[in-house]
Formats: structure tokens, sequence, C-alpha cells
């Protein structure tokens, strides 16, 4: 199955003593590599998670990001902003004194003036989550990621039959010109010689022979029978249904495929199979462009 390796997935799930979220983007990469963004105190879990991940998602840059609120009453003790009440106060009383103002200076004057006079206090120890807590949180946006890495990947996989489609139609073509070419040189060739021999003898056997080692020399069709082998792999490993990620043997069969037309280009002598090597080579980068983002 073709997969992309662009995704995104996340999850949050509200448990008694608080909220945990996870988020997971993913871009192209020759490996999996992560990187994490987690709580304080959580490093420890950094190998499970990485683990996790590892078993549904073979490829690919992953962010990886982990969020811990405490529910209310359970995320550390109350603190007092007690420099800003102090701020405040001295404020209001040097006002009094200067403007020589009336009134108490009560708690309701100071919290209207001084604002959020409480703060709760982040815990570094997450003790309310669990392995079990978290591995669901976790399972849950990775099938959200991987969801996501498929329905690219069957957009991906349309359009390198798109294009592989264009390099096996010029393929085609090359091979129908070769038969023709091969006879068109052979004429040449037969030509040449007779101007060159004038009116000396030729050993017709001797000059058969010689052309026969010329034609081999410039026959191209077992790098086209080796293209074509490569081509119809590729094409069954678009339509595998297997888990397994393809997208570096994809990378291979192009390997092959681009040396076996550049033997091609380099054989050819003939302007109209130029062309269509010309052609393949733009559809082969085409498609190494479009594989790159292959699980």
């Amino acid at each position: 199955m073709i997969r992309s390796m662009t995704g995104f997935g996340s999850a949050s799930r509200e448990f008694p003593d608080g909220t945990l979220t996870v988020e997971l983007k993913s871009v192209n990469h020759r490996h999996l590599n992560i990187s994490f963004r987690l709580p304080p105190g959580a490093d420890a879990w950094e190998s499970e998670l990485r683990a996790r991940l590892g078993r549904r998602v073979r490829r690919g840059q992953v962010s990886f990001v982990v969020l811990a609120v405490a529910a209310p009453g359970s995320g550390g003790e109350w603190r007092m902003e007690r420099t800003r009440v102090l701020a405040s106060l001295e404020t209001l009383r040097a006002l009094q004194e200067e403007y020589d103002l009336p009134g108490e200076i009560d708690l309701s004057l100071v919290v209207r003036t001084a604002g959020d006079l409480l703060r709760q206090e982040r815990m570094d120890e997450l003790g309310w989550v669990d392995a079990d807590m978290l591995g669901s949180v976790v399972d849950d946006a990775v099938s959200q990621l991987v969801g996501m890495r498929e329905i690219e990947g069957r957009r991906l996989g349309d359009d390198l039959l798109a294009s592989l489609d264009g390099v096996d139609d010029r393929l085609d073509e090359v091979e129908r010109l070769t038969p023709e070419r091969l006879e068109r040189e052979h004429e040449r060739l037969r030509r040449a010689v007779a101007e060159l021999a004038g009116n000396v003898r030729l050993n017709e056997g001797r000059l058969e022979q010689e052309m026969a080692i010329i034609a081999d020399r410039w026959d191209i069709s077992e790098e086209l029978v080796r293209a074509g082998a490569h081509v119809a792999a590729f094409r069954e490993l678009l339509a595998s249904e297997a888990a397994e990620p393809v997208g570096r043997r994809l990378s291979f069969l192009l390997q092959e495929m681009n040396r076996e037309i550049n033997t091609v280009g380099s054989k050819a002598n003939d302007a109209r199979i130029s062309s269509h090597v010309v052609e393949i080579k733009n559809g082969l980068e085409r498609l190494r462009e479009q594989v790159e983002n292959v699980e």
C-alpha cells in the first residue's frame, strides 16, 4: 500500500485528574526521525512513545507533541502573587496620601487594580498519568496520522501511475523505432563502405560479419527489455496491498530505469529515439520527485 510521509494526527482525552493531548505532524525523511516536545518531568516517556509510533510508521520526520493539563485542584498548590499585591497597595496608598482621598483600601479595590492575584503552580511530576492512559491517547493520534498518510498515499499513487504511463508510452515508441533504425544504419554503412572501396572487390562475408558486430554494439533491445521489466515491477509495488513501506524499492527501480535509459541514449544514434529518451528522462525525474514522499 502506498502511503505518503506527509500527515497530521491528534487526539485528546479527559481523565479524572486532567486532560492528555497528543499531536503528530510528519513530512518526508529518509528514515524515521522523531522530535519530541513533552511536559516537564516526562522525559522517561520518550522510549515508549518512540516504540508505539515506530510500530506503525517507518519513515518520515515526525513532530511528537504531548500536552498534559491537570484538572482544577490537582495541578499543584495555589500561590498568591505577593509582589503584584504589594505594588498595588503601595500605589493606592501613595495616591490616597498625595491627593488626600477618603475611604478604605480594601480587598475588592486591590483585586480590581492588581488583576489576577492567584496562580496555580505547575507540577514537575505527572503522577496522575499512567502508561495505559498515555498509550490510549497516543494510539488514537497515530491512527489519525496513518489514516491521513494513506489518503495522501492514494492520491500520490494516482500521480505516480500517470507519470509512469507517460514513460511506458515513450518506451513503446522507442521499441517500435528500433528495427527501422537498425535497418537504416545497416544500409547506410553498406553504402559508405561501397563508396570507400570504389572498384575494389569486397568480401561480402567479412563485410556482413563486421556490420553485424557494429549492429550489436548499437542494439538497445536488451536495455529496453530491462527497462520494461523495471516498469512492470514498479507497477506491482504501486498495486501491492502489503503493509511494508515501498518508497526505497521504488527509488531503486527508478535508478535502474535511469541507468538503462542513459545507455539507450548513448547507443541511439537516431534523432527520433533521442527525442523520446529526453522525454523519458524528464518523466523519470518527475517520478523521482514524487517518490521522495512515499513511505
